[in-house]
C-alpha cells in the first residue's frame, strides 16, 4: 500500500508540572487569565503529527512518504526517520525558517498546556502533490495532518481533482478554522481521524450532524481516550475497541498520532476495521508508557504478545500475519 503522510514536522519541547493547573485558575477570572508554572522536567524530542504518524508506519514495517516543509536545522531529525523507514525525500527545506516547534507543559493529571510555532510550516501551502505522486505512484491513501491551515486545504482539494483516496484528520487545526474550511476539508474523505472532543467540535461549527457527516466520509474513527476508539463506516455496525492496559503512563503527546499509524498499517494490510483499531491502540499504548512521542522501541513478538494479552489469540495471529517490525 503506499501511503503519503502530510502534516506537521516540529520538534517538541516536553515538560512536567507536578502539580494541577486546575488548582491555579480562578473561575471569575479567566479571561484575564496571566499564570507561570514552575515545572520539574523539560525533554526535547522529534515530533510534529505527520512525522510521529510516519515513524510509527516505519516501526510497523511500512515504507511511509513523508510531506511538508522543515528548516535547514532538520538533518539530524532526517536521518533518524530515514532510519525507522520513512521516505524524507519529498520534504520541502526552507531557506528563510527553522522547523517548527511544539512547546508542552503536562500536569500530574495528565492535562496540558501548549502553544505551536509553525516556522517553516507555513510553507506547506506551496507543496502540490502531483510531483511525489510523480516520484512514488499512485497513493492508496494520503493522510492530510495537521499543518498550514491553507496546506491542508490545497492538498484535499488536490486529493479530490485527482482522484487520491484520503484521511483527514484536522485535529489541533479544527480550533483555527471555520466551518466552512472544516466542511471543504472532510467532505469526501475516506476516513475521517478525531478524539471525542474534536468529533462534538467538527458537529458544532460545519453544522453537520454525526449522520450528516458519515454521509460525506466512508469511515470515521472516534479515539476516545481511556475508552478506547469507535470505528464507524456507513451501512455497517459500529466497532468499539478498548484500550490495552499501560505498563506506566508516563506522557500522553502523540498518543493520538500512534493510533493512527496503527489503524492506517491494519489498512495497509487489509485486516478488518476491528483489527486496525487494535493495532492502533497497541501502538498508542507504547507512546503514553514513554515521554517523546518517537522513543519507544517496537519488537515484533513483544508488540504480538500485548495484542494476544489485550485482545486475544485470534487477534495477535491475525495481526501476526502481516506485521513486519524491524525489530525482531
Amino acid at each position: 500500500m503506499s501511503l503519503i503522510v502530510t502534516g506537521s514536522i516540529a520538534t517538541d519541547h516536553l515538560m512536567t508540572f507536578p502539580g494541577r493547573f486546575a488548582d491555579s485558575l480562578v473561575a471569575d477570572k479567566l479571561d484575564r487569565v496571566s499564570l507561570s508554572f514552575l515545572v520539574e522536567t523539560l525533554e526535547v524530542r522529534r515530533g510534529g503529527v505527520a512525522a510521529n504518524i510516519s515513524f510509527g508506519l516505519g516501526c510497523l514495517g511500512l515504507r511511509p512518504v513523508l510531506v511538508d516543509a522543515v528548516g535547514v536545522d532538520f538533518d539530524d531529525y532526517r536521518s533518524w526517520l530515514e532510519r525507522h523507514g520513512v521516505d524524507t525525500d519529498s520534504v520541502h527545506v526552507s531557506e528563510v525558517h527553522h522547523t517548527a516547534r511544539f512547546v508542552c507543559t503536562t500536569d500530574v493529571e495528565a492535562n496540558q498546556l501548549a502553544s505551536f510555532y509553525p516556522g517553516a510550516m507555513s510553507e506547506a501551502r506551496d507543496i502540490e502533490l502531483l510531483p511525489v505522486v510523480e516520484r512514488v505512484g499512485h497513493p492508496d491513501l494520503v493522510i492530510i495532518g495537521p499543518t498550514d491551515p491553507d496546506g491542508m486545504l490545497r492538498h484535499t482539494d488536490e486529493c479530490r481533482q485527482r482522484g487520491y483516496p484520503f484521511a483527514a484528520d484536522p485535529s489541533q487545526q479544527l480550533a483555527r478554522m471555520d466551518g466552512t474550511e472544516i466542511r471543504q476539508l472532510i467532505d469526501g474523505a475516506t476516513y475521517l481521524f478525531t478524539n471525542e472532543y474534536e468529533a462534538a467540535l467538527t458537529e458544532q461549527k460545519t453544522g453537520w450532524t454525526a449522520a450528516e457527516i458519515l454521509e460525506r466520509v466512508e469511515c470515521r474513527i472516534t479515539t476516545l481516550g481511556d475508552k478506547g476508539a469507535r470505528v464507524e463506516r456507513r451501512g455497517q455496525p459500529v466497532v468499539e475497541v478498548g484500550c490495552p492496559q499501560e505498563d506506566a503512563v508516563l506522557d500522553p503527546t502523540g498518543v493520538g498520532d500512534a493510533f493512527r499509524a496503527g489503524f492506517v498499517a491494519g489498512l495497509a494490510w487489509g485486516v478488518p476495521d476491528e483489527r486496525c483499531a487494535q493495532v492502533g491502540s497497541m501502538l498508542a499504548t507504547h507512546v503514553i508508557e514513554t515521554v517523546g512521542t518517537q522513543e519507544y522501541s517496537l519488537g515484533r513478538q513483544r508488540f504480538l504478545d500485548r495484542i494476544a494479552t489485550a485482545y486475544g489469540d485470534e487477534a495477535a495471529a491475525e495481526i501476526g500475519a502481516h506485521i513486519r517490525c524491524p525489530l525482531p
